[in-house]
């Protein structure tokens, strides 16, 4: 009796005992942790984007996936892991806000129609890697079918393959018929693009559908496009009303809506109706112009790819339907993109990169020069500008404490040669170096 009786005490006094133990725990693992490692990264040269300035003798503190201080002669705490960069100058990860990771360039045209969803997947994890290694940690993909851009980013964001941070569309909304339908099969195939939406209603349940399924973007083909057939990039698709709709419906829901917009109508429309960006813009117009700076609506260019998809036509069997569109669009875009510039429009970085080879995206740099941009607004644009544009001026965009520590490094310049980016030899991304 007296044993039983001991142990029943025992047994009722144990669960009194629990939160001292558990405190007493804590409190010694807490003074036998050891402190956050930290890792210093060093270069001659940091550029502020902010400020347009290069800091020297460049120091930039990290702990885990955060840039705790950043500066020149920073005093770098013992024990710290030191990256010593030499002569190199450090910029923040560069951002691609118009990309199709899991394109590549010879699916313009028939061939595509062998490559099923999983196939199309694999070959985003391919180019994920290889735009990350090319120093932009992070992307706006603008358009996959079957969800295959929000499978790729939450296996990136999962640890599985390696990739840049991706905001992602899914399956873009268009009009039966329009340029994100699928136009290259015959009628007795029933073929349909997954985001055809027509009218006010289905473009609501398909904007909701998208949501449903994990787009952080709503992404609308307002125009036609060059790399469809039967349609034309300089007429509208979409009314008023219905992108009205979408578009109130994503902000409503926490998303943000980019407009593929070639034709001017297109283009006006849609930033009447409330739009974030403007894919493209070949054909605005001043009209389109004034309507954008009044209502602050941000203009992705992607100019670069004429020169590849022209030049390499041939090569990637591209149909000549296609191919003559192209050569009509895409020298027209340069006029007007280097009008745009000049007059104010926001610009943010794009390169629709799938349209050309992943990993030469900042080709495109060159080409915003010579349309106008100086290297620091050029560079802004793929740091700062679309940082805005995704809502993630929290996250990453410049150098800075409380930042992602999304860094990378170049030789040279790329102040006086913006082109030192089309070779970058450093990539950090949450601070852990991928190249």
């Amino acid at each position: 009796m007296n044993a039983t009786a001991s142990a029943i005490r025992r047994t009722y006094a144990l669960p009194a005992l629990l939160p001292s133990l558990l405190l007493a725990c804590a409190t010694a693992g807490a003074a036998d942790a050891p402190p956050a490692a930290v890792t210093a990264v060093k270069a001659a040269h940091m550029l502020d984007v902010r400020s347009g300035a290069l800091v020297d003798n460049a120091v930039v503190l990290i702990s885990g996936e955060r840039i705790t201080a950043a500066g020149s002669k920073l005093a770098i705490p013992a024990g710290a892991q030191v990256i010593d960069l030499g002569n190199k100058t450090l910029l923040p990860g560069l951002i691609d806000m118009h990309t199709h990771l899991t394109g590549d360039p010879q699916d313009s045209g028939y061939s595509i129609v062998a490559k099923s969803i999983p196939r199309v997947t694999l070959t985003g994890a391919k180019n994920a890697r290889i735009t990350l290694q090319a120093g932009f940690t992070t992307v706006r993909d603008v358009g996959a079918d079957g969800y295959a851009d929000i499978g790729l980013r939450d296996a990136i964001n999962d640890g599985d393959v390696p990739g840049p941070r991706m905001a992602a569309s899914g399956p873009p909304l268009s009009i039966t018929g329009g340029h994100c339908d699928d136009t290259m099969h015959a009628p007795e195939y029933k073929i349909t693009a997954l985001g055809v939406a027509d009218g006010v209603d289905e473009a609501l349940k398909v904007t909701r559908r998208n949501i449903k399924y994990g787009a952080d973007v709503i992404k609308i083909c307002a125009t036609g496009g060059v790399l469809s057939f039967g349609d034309d990039p300089r007429t509208s698709q979409y009314t008023l009303e219905e992108l009205k709709a979408i578009i109130s419906d994503a902000h409503r829901l926490g998303r943000k809506a980019a407009a593929h917009a070639h034709g001017g109508d297109g283009i006006k429309l849609a930033v009447l109706a409330g739009v974030d960006s403007i894919e493209h813009g070949s054909y605005i117009d001043d009209e389109g112009i004034k309507l954008m700076k009044e209502h602050k609506t941000w203009l992705v260019p992607t100019v670069y790819l004429g020169d590849w998809l022209i030049e390499n036509a041939e090569a990637i069997k591209l149909p000549k339907p296609l191919l003559e569109k192209a050569k009509v669009t895409l020298p027209m875009a340069r006029q007007n993109i280097a009008r745009a510039i000049k007059a104010g429009v926001p610009i943010a970085f794009g390169t629709d990169a799938a349209v050309y080879p992943h990993g030469l995206n900042a080709r495109e740099f060159g080409i915003l020069v010579k349309l106008g941009m100086t290297p620091i607004q050029a560079i802004r644009a793929a740091t700062l500008n679309a940082s805005e544009l995704l809502g993630w001026t929290d996250r990453v965009g410049t150098i800075e404490a409380g930042k992602f520590a999304d860094l990378i490094a170049v030789d040279g310049e790329p102040l006086k040669d913006v082109k030192t980016l089309e070779s970058v030899q450093w990539v950090m991304k949450g601070g852990a170096v991928v190249k």
